[in-house]
């Protein structure tokens, strides 16, 4: 086996960032691409030093006439490679990017749990992190939506999803094939500019490398991996705002086991700063509402942090209408 530097910089990143141990199971998602097959290349490479049960998880989408072909591509090359291969079929095509990503989340979910597997690894790097942050930003987000893909997030209770390549850039996975000679498939849809991730990737990120920062995407990266680790500061310390002024007085009665009514302490939430009484109505907004709260959700409900008494707002999706009673907001 040729150890390169890729390989030592995804063990060192393994390693100090605790994202796997060793003999544990491992499915891993490979779509056939550049960076998928870096990642079960530098896997495979890595499987005797971690003694890792690798399986591989591909999903065909049905939305390209050779996606059928594709599959049976990555099905060849788990059996070339000794590994266990699991293919997920769309019942019909799936044409929004959205949709296919939370299909896919699901078939993978699916997957692993059926087989036992404790993670599921992906090849998102860090031109997708870059990426991933300027098309949040142009769509308008908070700090939150630009650092959206972190290195790992539990997709259920059993089940954590791993990206371990957010280090490491689109340019160096396709060098890193080039090397191997490894079999790329090539997507077609990739070069398909009605989808602003592909603008984004073929269009934006090249005039941002070539006018301002060639080394754009690294930069990008980096910040969002900062907004990371200050997002999970900030929601932490809102939570604990949270509980702090939903806390029950002397005799009062215990509320029944619906999401409403729910009640905020104002005097409590008054002393806080603007960012973490915004992040607290975001809280409570995600127990109430079947969509992420809006920014005008979010700002209305935090307005009553300071408003007159008997102040209420709009109702919100579902009909829960926000109301001012002396020290407390009540959400009915």
């Amino acid at each position: 086996m040729v150890w390169t530097p890729l390989h030592a910089k995804i063990h060192r990143t393994i390693r100090s960032r605790h994202l796997f141990e060793c003999n544990q199971r491992l499915l891993i998602a490979v779509s056939g691409g550049q960076d998928s097959l870096c990642l079960i290349k530098l896997f495979l490479d890595l499987q005797s030093k971690w003694r890792w049960d690798l399986g591989i998880a591909h999903c065909d989408h049905r939305w390209r006439s050779d996606s059928q072909a594709n599959a049976h591509h990555v099905e060849n090359l788990a059996k070339s490679w000794g590994i266990s291969f699991y293919l997920e079929t769309a019942n019909e095509p799936i044409n929004s990017e959205a949709a296919a990503r939370d299909w896919r989340y699901q078939a993978l979910s699916a997957i692993a749990k059926a087989n036992n597997y404790q993670y599921i690894v992906t090849g998102h790097t860090a031109s997708d992190r870059a990426e991933t942050l300027l098309y949040n930003l142009i769509r308008g987000t908070g700090a939150d939506g630009l650092q959206a893909l972190t290195w790992q997030r539990p997709l259920t209770t059993d089940i954590m999803l791993v990206r371990p390549l957010l280090e490491i850039t689109r340019t160096q996975t396709e060098q890193f094939c080039q090397e191997f000679k490894l079999p790329i498939w090539e997507d077609s849809t990739n070069q398909n500019l009605q989808y602003a991730r592909n603008r984004i990737r073929q269009e934006l990120i090249p005039y941002l490398r070539e006018n301002f920062n060639p080394q754009v995407e690294s930069a990008l990266a980096q910040t969002a991996e900062l907004l990371q680790a200050e997002v999970e500061y900030l929601e932490k310390a809102a939570q604990q705002l949270r509980e702090k002024a939903m806390e029950k007085g002397i005799g009062d009665e215990e509320d029944s086991f619906t999401l409403l009514p729910l009640r905020l302490n104002r005097r409590v939430l008054q002393k806080a700063p603007l960012a973490l009484q915004r992040r607290v109505m975001r809280q409570v907004l995600h127990q109430i509402l079947t969509d992420a709260p809006s920014f005008e959700h979010i700002e209305k409900l935090t307005a009553l942090i300071t408003a007159p008494n008997r102040s209420q707002t709009d109702p919100f999706p579902g009909g829960a209408i926000a109301q001012v009673e002396g020290d407390w907001i009540y959400l009915k």
